[in-house]
């Protein structure tokens, strides 16, 4: 688990996601707003992760080499029922945005996404 650890701030923020780019890219769009930030590349680490971390915020992406993150929500939910989850897939296709929307996801964005879809999502869920 890689973390970015920067100014003292109640918002935390866990990434799972198997793309390494996607990782450093949303904990750089975090850095720059203050938010701290760790990342893990599968499902087996993000178990690991959510015992040792509390976060306030998980974007996840729905296809790992572990499985599914959509699968996967009622975990978090289960262990971090305050968290607030945004899926975050290329498969951006309807039957995968109900799904996730259906088992606890807050939000639901497609690859690419951009630096103002990010701020605007944790400025909306972080309230």
């Amino acid at each position: 688990m890689q973390s970015s650890s920067v100014a003292s701030n109640t918002l935390k923020v866990l990434i799972i996601d198997d793309e390494i780019d996607i990782c450093y890219l949303l904990s750089g769009i975090l850095r720059s707003k203050n938010v701290q930030s760790a990342y893990v590349t599968s499902l087996s680490e993000a178990t690991i992760a959510l015992q040792k971390l509390a976060p306030s915020i998980v974007f996840i992406d729905n296809y790992l080499p572990d499985g599914r993150g959509t699968d996967f929500i009622s975990h978090i939910k289960a262990v971090h029922p305050l968290a607030k989850i945004v899926m975050i897939t290329a498969h951006d296709t309807l039957e995968d945005r109900n799904k996730a929307l259906k088992m606890g996801a807050d939000r639901f964005i497609g690859k690419p996404f951009t630096t103002d879809m990010i701020n605007k999502i944790i400025q909306e869920i972080a309230q």
